[in-house]
C-alpha cells in the first residue's frame, strides 16, 4: 500500500479560544512500522486516539512504565518519548496551552508536568465520553464539534491562570523563546526569583527552560518546513541561537538526537504541520 497521510486543522469553539489552539486531526495509512519521538514544546500532550490505541514504550520519565492509551494527557516536558505504531494512526491532537490546563481541569500544569497519563482519569466521565464519540464519528467537521461539544463543557472561567503569569507565557510565546527573563520579571513589577517561583509553581518549569523548549520548538518546525537550499545554521540564526552548534546541543537535550538525524528518521507525522507542536 502507497503510505497516504491526511491532516486536517480546525479552531475551536470561541469558549476555548484562550486555551486551545487548534485541533489537529491526522491520518496516516500504509507506513512502515516504527517509532516516533514525542518531542518538547510549548503545549501540552492531548491526543485522543481512534482506532488504534497510542502506544508509548518510553516516557519522558524513565520511571514511568510503557503504556498503551485511548487518550494520552502530559503535562510540558524537557526531553522525549517514543511512540511505537505499526504503520496506522489516526486521532485529534488537540493544542492545549499550559493556561488552559486550571479552566478545564481544576489544576495547574505543574501537576502534570513530565507525567503521561490516560485523559479520562483526569477529565473523567467527560474523557471517556469524548473518546467514545469521536469513534463512531467519521467526518473531520464532526469530530472537531464532539471536542467542542465536551470539552466547552468542562471549561470554567473562574478557574484561570493570574495575569502576571498569563501575560509572561504568553511574551515566551510571542517571542519565540527570545525574550530575557528580567526583561519579563520587571515587565510586571516581581523580582526575577519571585517570577522563576510562581512560574515554577504554576507550569511545572522555569522561564528559562520555557524559553528553551518554545525556540527548540521554532527551529523543529522550521526545519521541516525549510527549503532543502537552507541550511541548519541559517535556521538557528533566524531563530536566536548563537550558532549551530548551540542548536545541536538543545536538539541532543530536547530531542535525543541530532537535527540530522531526526530529519532522516521521523516519518511525517502530526507534529511536523505547520503550526502543531503537542
Amino acid at each position: 500500500m502507497e503510505p497516504t497521510s491526511e491532516v486536517v486543522m480546525a479552531r475551536p469553539a470561541p469558549v476555548l479560544g484562550a486555551f486551545i489552539d487548534r485541533y489537529v486531526g491526522y491520518r496516516m495509512v500504509g507506513f512502515a512500522p516504527g517509532l516516533h519521538r514525542g518531542l518538547p514544546s510549548r503545549h501540552m500532550t492531548f491526543i485522543v486516539g481512534i482506532g488504534h490505541t497510542i502506544d508509548v514504550i518510553a516516557h519522558t520519565d524513565p520511571a514511568q512504565s510503557p503504556g498503551a492509551y485511548r487518550g494520552v494527557l502530559s503535562g510540558l516536558q524537557a526531553s522525549n518519548a517514543l511512540i511505537a505504531h505499526d504503520g496506522y494512526q489516526e486521532g485529534i491532537g488537540i493544542e492545549l496551552t499550559p493556561l488552559g490546563s486550571r479552566a478545564l481541569f481544576g489544576m495547574p500544569a505543574a501537576e502534570l508536568w513530565d507525567t503521561t497519563v490516560e485523559s479520562a482519569h483526569v477529565l473523567g466521565p467527560p474523557g471517556a465520553r469524548l473518546w467514545e464519540r469521536l469513534q463512531s464519528t467519521t467526518r473531520w467537521s464532526r469530530r472537531f464539534a464532539v471536542c467542542d461539544e465536551v470539552l466547552g463543557d468542562l471549561v470554567r472561567p473562574d478557574r484561570v491562570v493570574g495575569p502576571e503569569l498569563t501575560w509572561t507565557w504568553q511574551r515566551i510565546v510571542r517571542s519565540g523563546g527570545t525574550v530575557r527573563i528580567g526583561g519579563l520579571a520587571a515587565g510586571i513589577g516581581w523580582s526575577r526569583q519571585h517570577l522563576t517561583r510562581r512560574f515554577d509553581q504554576e507550569f511545572g518549569l522555569r522561564p528559562k527552560l520555557a524559553s528553551k523548549i518554545t525556540r527548540f520548538e521554532r527551529a523543529r518546525r522550521m526545519l521541516g518546513d525549510a527549503p532543502s537550499y537552507s541550511t541548519i545554521a541559517q535556521v538557528a540564526a533566524v531563530c536566536g541561537y548563537y550558532d549551530q552548534a548551540h542548536l545541536n546541543r538543545d536538539f541532543a537535550e530536547l530531542a535525543g538526537t541530532s537535527p540530522t538525524m531526526w530529519l532522516a528518521e521521523e516519518i511525517p507525522s502530526v507534529q511536523d504541520e505547520p503550526g502543531f507542536a503537542g
